[in-house]
Parts: structure tokens; C-alpha cells; sequence
């Protein structure tokens, strides 16, 4: 059964960029900076910085943040929850009346090892949508493992990403308040120079 959790169109994402790296402050404010945040709302505290409105604008900021963040070469991992139909969401901090149109353009070639795990809250048949979805991956050529709790995801950053948003928007036609966690890891030593999935 869906269960009717909120109504509003407002997408958010809460994540933690974590450059491993001694020089990791320019690194984050950096990405930041370099990124296009104006067709998001954006906070950024001492723990993690959330952004929010609509989902194009969200996952095309996230893949533009991760995307500026690695290109020192620095091992970079970004955590975090995207959610959608919150039912204690707030119409206010969001930007909706924007052109749908994303405003970063396509990442430079990256390769990304990623996990997810994926809730459809108040669906009695999540499992099966669930299963859908890593079928999906593996359909779209970017699924790389089953494990414990989650499930990998790899490839270069626009497939990755185009897959994650894509995954998303479809639990949300079936379900009205779905969150999903993933995290991402790029530029890391046992990746061994890998570029591509």
C-alpha cells in the first residue's frame, strides 16, 4: 500500500565531503565555490552542507560538488541521504520557480565506486522496488556488487549519477516519501588509476 507521506515537489540532499587530505579545507570550500548553486537553496554548517529544491537541480549540483572536489587528484568521499516526501519537509528554503534546465553541464571524465541503499518508506512492496532498482543498475551497466545493507555502484561520474537520478525519480513515481543513502569514493589508492568502469 503507498502510504501518502507529503506532497511537496522539494528534493533535498544532506552530504559530508571528506577530502583525505591535510589541505581539505580549500578542497570542500573550493568544489563549493566552483559549483553553480543558484537553482538551490544551500546551507553549509560545522558537520555537512544541504542542498534542496528540484531533483535535476539537486543531483546536478551533487555530481558538479564531488566532480570539482576530486580534481586534485586528493581521494575524496562524499556521504550522504537524498529524501523526497518528507511529511515534515517545509515548503520554505527551496528553489522551485527556476528553469528545469541544470546549470553545471557534464563532469570531465571520472571513475567512482559508490554503495546505496534505497528506502521506500510506507510501501508495504519495498522490497520488491528494491530489487527493481539493482535490476535497473545492472541494466544501465553500473552495478558491481551485492553486500551487506547496501548495494556498489561504479562507473565513470555521469552514468553513475545519471543512474542514481534516474532511480530516484522512478521510486518516486511508485512511492511518495522515498530516501535514498549513497556513498561515493573517487581518486582512491586501491582504485589503481582506473578511469573508467
Amino acid at each position: 500500500m503507498n502510504q501518502q507521506c507529503g506532497t511537496s515537489p522539494i528534493v533535498g540532499f544532506r552530504f559530508t565531503l571528506s577530502p583525505m587530505t591535510s589541505e581539505f579545507i580549500p578542497v570542500i570550500k573550493g568544489a563549493l565555490k566552483e559549483t553553480d548553486l543558484s537553482n538551490v537553496w544551500r546551507h553549509t554548517d560545522d558537520v555537512s552542507t544541504v542542498i534542496r529544491g528540484r531533483a535535476e537541480h539537486v543531483f546536478d549540483v551533487a555530481k558538479a560538488v564531488l566532480s570539482h572536489a576530486t580534481r586534485t587528484g586528493a581521494h575524496v568521499s562524499m556521504s550522504g541521504t537524498f529524501s523526497a516526501g518528507c511529511p515534515g519537509d517545509t515548503a520554505g528554503d527551496n528553489l522551485l520557480d527556476v528553469s528545469s534546465e541544470p546549470v553545471n553541464g557534464r563532469a570531465a571524465a571520472q571513475y567512482v565506486s559508490s554503495q546505496f541503499a534505497l528506502y521506500p518508506l510506507g510501501d508495504d512492496d519495498y522490497m520488491d522496488i528494491i530489487y527493481e532498482e539493482v535490476d535497473f543498475a545492472k541494466a544501465r551497466g553500473v552495478f558491481n556488487d551485492t553486500m551487506h545493507y547496501a548495494s556498489g555502484i561504479h562507473g565513470d561520474i555521469e552514468p553513475v549519477f545519471a543512474f542514481y537520478e534516474a532511480t530516484f525519480n522512478r521510486v518516486r513515481e511508485k512511492t511518495s516519501h522515498v530516501v535514498m543513502t549513497v556513498t561515493f569514493s573517487v581518486n582512491s589508492p586501491s582504485h589503481e588509476g582506473r578511469v573508467d568502469a
